[in-house]
């Protein structure tokens, strides 16, 4: 799906890379396809928009969308046919997920169990605890 269809469908406008000063436009435009692959706006085996696409659509240097793009080309979640554009890899989706998942771990799980043993609050109310949070 290239960007005119994403725009057609609504969907770039809803999911925009977020620039804020603390990093590198690269790198916002880097997780922003990350997210719109984990959110199936890309789906596996279907075209992401060309750096020509991402640099004018949010007024940005082409190499500096080139760079973003290139760190999922680096890791295996797109992937590039000559002459046709760049695709998002078989497996990326899952990648993504698992990784985030990890990360979720070691952010949130890791600091919320250490808390929870220094407040001295077993594992089964622990457990009690997240549950009323689904609640």
């Amino acid at each position: 799906m290239n960007l005119c269809q994403s725009l057609a469908k609504g969907m770039v406008i809803t999911m925009q890379p977020i620039f804020d000063s603390q990093k590198p436009i690269f790198q916002s435009i880097s997780e922003w396809l990350k997210d719109a692959i984990l959110a199936s706006i890309y789906k596996e085996e279907e075209q992401v928009p060309s750096i020509t696409e991402i640099s004018m659509q949010y007024n940005i240097n082409p190499a500096t969308a080139l760079k973003g793009v290139n760190q999922l080309v680096d890791s295996g979640l797109i992937y590039k046919k000559r002459g046709l554009g760049m695709f998002v890899s078989t497996g990326a989706r899952d990648t993504l997920l698992h990784q985030r998942q990890e990360q979720f771990y070691g952010d949130y799980v890791e600091p919320l169990v250490s808390e929870a043993k220094n407040l001295q609050i077993s594992a089964d109310n622990l457990k009690e605890m997240i549950e009323r949070g689904y609640e």
